[in-house]
């Protein structure tokens, strides 16, 4: 039988909560990780194409978003 625990309404409601939960916390961190920069990270990034600093904020969200999933995970 095919198992669709996945289905249920508390586990898809909750997955749908700590998704969003992990979003806004990666959000916020990047947000914070942005601020502490003395420069602007978007106007590097896309105006002034610098690509090295786009592969260092890249790495770094990876990061976040690997330490925000196993938070969530548990």
């Amino acid at each position: 039988m095919i198992d669709i625990e996945w289905l249920k309404p508390g586990v898809f409601l909750g997955s749908i909560a700590f998704a969003l939960i992990g979003v806004a916390i990666f959000w916020l961190c990047f947000v914070i990780v942005d601020k502490l920069t003395p420069y602007d990270l978007w106007g590097e990034i896309v105006e002034k194409k610098n690509v090295a600093l786009a592969i260092v904020v890249a790495a770094m969200c990876l990061a976040i978003g690997q330490i925000v999933a196993a938070a969530v995970h548990g």
